[in-house]
């Protein structure tokens, strides 16, 4: 199992919400390129980006320093956060970006985001489901941050993507994320369970290397991790090792 070590931007440093508040943001490293820096330094191969500020406003906003991180790191990055436009994702492949996360755009265009994966491959185009779990248990899709309901479920809007080509998928429980409350462990079982052909990433919640283990034991492809390394919950190069040990 793949682990992304998260670097999510607003105002140009690194900081976590908690459960996607942006009043309740803490600012964990003001320089997101020595950030990234530590993750490659501990092992780490890929990393997770997000520009908050072009989640919250549909358009991405820190193009620049998301540059500064590919250019300057040996690092496969994906990026997610306000990609709205064919130009966008062009630019962000250009500056060195491997793959794109693409969130809001999926529910509202769905004809935009087929025409991508077509275009640019299933390799570079990540389908962002960030859910909340309505009243009878059903995975909701939000959109624009995390801040309205969609009224569609996780399962419809796999389900349509995966008839264009879909490959990965980025699974967001987003009532724990930030919260150091564990993951969702039965959402991803089901996930997997239900989509064994699509590589799954989990994201919200991770709390220390056994939650990582558990995942890693599903056959999850990946897990994001945030606010867990930031506060030295996880050390990077252990945890590292040790999922690269389950089978």
């Amino acid at each position: 199992m793949i682990l992304f070590p998260a670097i999510d931007l607003k105002n140009g440093q690194c900081v976590r919400l908690t459960q996607g508040d942006f009043a309740q943001a803490t600012i964990y490293e003001a320089d997101p390129l020595r950030q990234a820096h530590c993750f490659q330094t501990m092992g780490a191969s890929w990393l997770h980006m997000v520009d908050l500020d072009g989640a919250k406003t549909g358009s991405m906003q820190q193009f620049d320093v998301i540059s500064h991180v590919t250019q300057n790191t040996t690092l496969h990055v994906q990026v997610g956060g306000g990609i709205c436009e064919t130009s966008i994702i062009e630019k962000l492949l250009k500056c060195g970006v491997h793959r794109v996360v693409i969130g809001s755009v999926a529910v509202k265009n769905k004809a935009l985001v087929r025409e991508w994966l077509q275009h640019f491959g299933s390799d570079v185009i990540v389908l962002a489901l960030d859910i909340r779990l309505t009243a009878d248990n059903t995975p909701e899709i939000l959109t624009h941050g995390w801040q309205k309901g969609s009224q569609l479920s996780l399962w419809e809007l796999g389900e349509h993507y995966m008839e264009c080509g879909l490959k990965t998928i980025l699974c967001t429980d987003v009532s724990r994320d930030g919260m150091l409350t564990g993951t969702n462990r039965s959402l991803y079982q089901l996930v997997q369970k239900r989509w064994p052909q699509l590589d799954i990433l989990a994201s919200g919640g991770v709390k220390d290397l056994e939650d990582l283990v558990h995942l890693a034991g599903l056959g999850l492809k990946g897990a994001i991790i945030g606010k867990a390394l930031y506060e030295g919950h996880i050390d990077l190069a252990k945890a590292l090792l040790q999922v690269s040990n389950v089978s």
